[in-house]
């Protein structure tokens, strides 16, 4: 019954038919995975795309939350023993967390307050008579309250006390704070000053040293950075609103007379906005601001992750990679087709040592002994020097020479990760073997690297690091599933990714295949440890077998759905490889004939779609990129340059651009194009390689100013 209750609001809320969500509800409560259910439960969530379904997902969790406050609250409102039926009602009815705190705030146990303290003073039938505002000779009324014994000695010290008293009522009023959220939502100005003293240590900030726009206007990079400004103790930030707004709605709501009593809860108004009002209402738009700017800042890191992850593989190929380096040298290593270590060593092409001879003997060596096929080199310092190097040997074959982004290489070095896989090995030797392996798969080798350390986020320190893991988790898995996972190839940390498997599994899957060899079927993946049919039924479509001796054990189709794939090729008188491999036959299905009770329409278009091109990888194909020949420091741009570059991070405000010179350029969003540009998503992608037109040079401060206006981008 409550799930019921569940999907009838998130079915309002989202737009969706309430069977739909139910059963997304009910499947994702008995442990589906978002993955499989958008890929393999389409008739029961009504073909709901991953994202929708983790909206779905997340709303619930805030709704369960959201009852799990409100039956906290009708604990604490009966153990005080002021639960009415009305009280009761409101908060049953409450939708929101705000308004159901609202409702709470005038019971909620809290620290002694001015008005508590005239409560004990005997001061509240007073502040009643004021509230009702019948009454123009107040100040006699009040001299009865006079007590020296309660430490209320005079006239005024007990109108004081009163007016304490309805300022903390107005205070509490839910309504009234319905209106002033409301009126701090709309109107509210974020204000930031520079802490005095602090302007030079702070000059990065130093736009925001006096300044000041409408919250609501305000941008997620800006909020974060103004955030970031004050935690670090270079600005002071206020968010606040026209007073005498404010002071006219709540006047319009509690102001009932025009007499003495009046004009006290007018003064009762002024103190309450001021002293209890304002700083809350500041504190929920702080927080308010925050978890905007956080989603905002999420999305942008996830999209750019997502595009980084599903960047396209160069693919299976012999790879001798190159983590550069001056002093330290160029730590070298080789790898086989399947990202096997094979040879590693050191070489000192450049200062100080500059063993140039030596160390292209040593290369052009290793280039037929291992039969190499591709170079990676490492984008960090003395990339750049390393690639001329490498583009300057003659080599008696063709070869392929890429410079590769190392942006978390280190990090990956150091790790467990790393440590475990290469245990005989230091850092530098993980390293260069990261960078040789992101250039043959960056799937398989990045989910290995914490996302955080991936370098293609905005901010992401600063926002809520619980919400930005769930989905920088949700990505990596959702791009995963998205390309399959050759179960037979695929290391501990990709397989741990694959819906239905997580670590337990990952591991068991590499023990089996270590003791029994590759897996032959699909069908084998029961005798592994641990591995049931819950398990079988979330990852089977995911993991694929490339030598299999069913066909249908390499593609995307479900094993569930063999049976329908076997009666389509029965129909038309074929083998499954047959209707696998020609058009013609598939073309004469008609999937209506093949509908039943457990499958429908678009898991039918799904599977035709598949046999069409069974387990062809979804990623674009590898295009070769150069950078210009003639540039390699910042010294080298000039203004008007035109040059080729690598888009290798998207944020709200621009889109930063590698050029090869060790310091990206920015294209600010208002360069992007000669059009308005909202999100520069619109026109980019990660990776992407732009033609850009240098507009501004600060090499003091290291910036390159870009543009990409009349550059032809769409």
């Amino acid at each position: 019954m409550i799930n019921e209750k569940y999907a009838d609001i998130l079915a309002a809320e989202l737009n969706l038919a309430v069977r739909f969500v139910q059963n997304t509800i009910n499947l994702l409560e008995r442990g589906a995975t978002i993955p499989f259910l958008a890929r393999y439960r389409k008739e029961m969530t009504g073909s709901m795309d991953e994202v929708m379904i983790a909206r779905v997902r997340d709303r619930l969790l805030q709704l369960k939350e959201l009852d799990a406050r409100r039956m906290a609250i009708i604990k604490s409102l009966t153990e005080q023993e002021k639960l009415t039926p009305e009280l009761q009602q409101a908060v049953m009815g409450a939708m929101t967390m705000a308004e159901l705190e609202d409702i709470y705030l005038p019971f909620k146990p809290k620290r002694k307050t001015r008005a508590s303290m005239a409560r004990e003073k005997g001061l509240d039938p007073l502040a009643v008579l004021i509230f009702s505002q019948r009454y123009n000779d107040i100040e006699h009324r009040a001299e009865s309250f006079i007590d020296s014994d309660k430490g209320v000695n005079n006239v005024e010290e007990a109108l004081q006390g009163a007016c304490d008293i309805i300022a903390e009522t107005i205070n509490e009023d839910s309504f009234a704070r319905k209106r002033i959220r409301s009126l701090f939502q709309k109107q509210s100005q974020v204000i930031t000053n520079v802490v005095k003293g602090k302007s030079e240590e702070g000059a990065k900030y130093e736009m925001y040293f006096d300044y000041h726009e409408p919250l609501n206007r305000a941008p997620s990079h800006r909020l974060l950075a103004m955030f970031r400004g004050e935690n670090e103790g270079y600005l002071k930030l206020a968010i606040n609103v026209e007073a005498e707004i404010a002071n006219e709605i709540l006047e319009k709501i509690f102001i009932r007379g025009n007499n003495s009593s009046s004009n006290l809860v007018k003064t009762a108004i002024g103190d309450s906005c001021k002293r209890l009002l304002f700083p809350s209402m500041e504190t929920e738009m702080r927080q308010w601001a925050k978890e905007k700017a956080d989603v905002e800042a999420i999305r942008v890191f996830t999209e750019n992750l997502r595009q980084l992850l599903l960047a396209p593989p160069l693919g299976q190929k012999n790879v001798l990679a190159l983590d550069p380096g001056f002093r330290t040298g160029c730590k070298l290593v080789c790898l086989d087709r399947q990202g096997k270590l094979i040879h590693n060593e050191t070489i000192y092409p450049h200062p100080p040592q500059n063993e140039v001879k030596e160390s292209i003997h040593k290369i052009k060596s290793l280039v037929n002994a291992y039969k190499i096929e591709a170079i990676a080199i490492g984008n960090g310092t003395a990339g750049r020097e390393t690639e001329r190097l490498i583009r300057s040997i003659q080599f008696d074959r063709d070869l392929i020479a890429l410079v590769v982004n190392e942006n978390g290489a280190s990090v990956y070095s150091a790790s467990d990760t790393a440590r475990k896989e290469f245990p005989d090995y230091d850092v530098t030797v993980r390293g260069a073997v990261s960078i040789g392996r992101r250039l043959m798969d960056p799937l398989a080798e990045l989910v290995k690297i914490e996302p955080k350390a991936i370098g293609v986020g905005q901010y992401q320190h600063d926002v809520n690091q619980n919400a930005l893991q769930k989905s920088l988790e949700d990505t990596v898995v959702s791009c995963v599933n998205n390309v399959g996972v050759e179960v037979n190839t695929a290391s501990e940390e990709l397989l741990t990714c694959v819906s239905g498997l997580g670590p337990v599994l990952a591991k068991n899957i590499i023990a089996y295949r270590n003791e029994k060899g590759p897996f032959a079927s699909r069908k084998e993946f029961m005798k592994v440890t641990r591995f049931g049919e819950k398990a079988f039924e979330q990852a089977a479509g995911f993991l694929r077998i490339r030598d299999a001796k069913n066909p249908l054990d390499r593609s995307a189709v479900h094993p569930e759905s063999y049976p329908v794939v076997g009666l389509m090729a029965e129909k038309l008188h074929c083998k499954v490889d047959d209707l696998m491999t020609r058009a013609e036959l598939r073309n004469k299905l008609n999937l209506e004939d093949f509908i039943n009770d457990k499958i429908g329409l678009p898991t039918l278009q799904d599977i035709f779609s598949e046999l069409a091109k069974p387990g062809r990888d979804p990623r674009q194909q590898f295009e070769i990129f150069e950078f210009d020949k003639n540039i390699h420091t910042i010294h080298d741009l000039r203004k008007g340059m035109k040059l080729q570059g690598i888009i290798t991070n998207i944020t709200n405000f621009g889109v930063f651009v590698d050029l090869g010179v060790h310091q990206d350029g920015l294209v600010h969003v208002s360069q992007m194009a000669d059009r308005f540009i909202k999100d520069p998503n619109e026109i980019v992608k990660l990776n992407q390689k732009v033609c850009v037109e240098i507009l501004d040079i600060d090499i003091e401060r290291k910036r390159i100013q870009l543009t990409m206006k009349g550059q032809n981008t769409k």
